[in-house]
């Protein structure tokens, strides 16, 4: 893969009409495209379609599918036919795929959400041993590990982890990025820039705010790529 080829842009808007026009723009500088809840949501399964004709390559449908058994293999089965090449389910339930053909759809279990940190995993009840966010990641990765996934979604704190746990083939997606000097104040908490999630272990990065509201979103994704060029170095080092 190329540097560009690692970053997944996360296509967090409200209407296929503005994902089209992003896809335009960022097209030549970006490997994949993510469609969360949002614009699945607001514009239906045909919104795939449209970004492919406006020029995406690539397609990750990130709907952290969590339901009963049944619900989520028909879901999957659905989503792999759209031609999305990536999805994502709760690693916790990865075992009810453990089996089903998906195609060339690459399924990757979502492990901590990078919104959490140990506060919150306090006060959501877990026992002392997993409030540390990375022995969380750890024995979810297992289990999407044990049910088959090609791979996790992670924080880059945990990425060298990740890597170490899952070997060399396997598909690390880290979001939570944000770029060197970068203000905080928004809902990410476990973050971390291009270069060191890429040097950690992440096979891809998703990137967001940071492109999409920079005064020029070309731009900024192209220092994304610059920052994932310098942790593939980095990495071989």
């Amino acid at each position: 893969m190329t540097a560009r080829d690692r970053l997944i842009f996360a296509l967090d808007v409200d209407s296929a009409a503005e994902a089209e026009s992003l896809v335009r723009l960022l097209g030549p500088e970006v490997g994949v495209f993510k469609v969360g809840l949002e614009l699945f949501i607001s514009a239906g399964p045909a919104v795939i379609s449209r970004l492919k004709n406006a020029g995406a390559r690539a397609i990750f449908l990130d709907l952290k599918l969590h339901d009963i058994p049944a619900t989520m293999r028909g879901a999957a089965r659905a989503a792999a036919g759209l031609g999305v090449d990536l999805m994502t389910c709760h690693a916790e339930q990865a075992k009810i795929f453990d089996g089903m053909d998906l195609g060339s759809t690459k399924l990757l279990g979502v492990t901590v959400l990078t919104s959490l940190g140990p506060g919150d995993l306090a006060a959501l009840g877990y026992p002392p041993e997993l409030q540390d966010p990375q022995a969380l990641v750890m024995k979810r990765a297992g289990l999407a590990l044990a049910a088959g996934c090609h791979g996790v979604v992670c924080s880059g704190k945990e990425a060298a982890a990740m890597r170490a746990l899952l070997g060399p083939e396997a598909l690390i997606v880290c979001p939570g990025i944000r770029l060197a000097g970068e203000a905080g104040g928004d809902d990410q908490k476990r973050v971390m820039t291009p270069d060191k999630a890429v040097a950690a272990g992440a096979s891809h990065i998703v990137v967001g705010r940071p492109i999409r509201s920079a005064p020029d979103p070309v731009a900024a994704a192209r220092q994304v790529v610059a920052g994932i060029e310098l942790g593939l170095q980095n990495s071989d080092d």
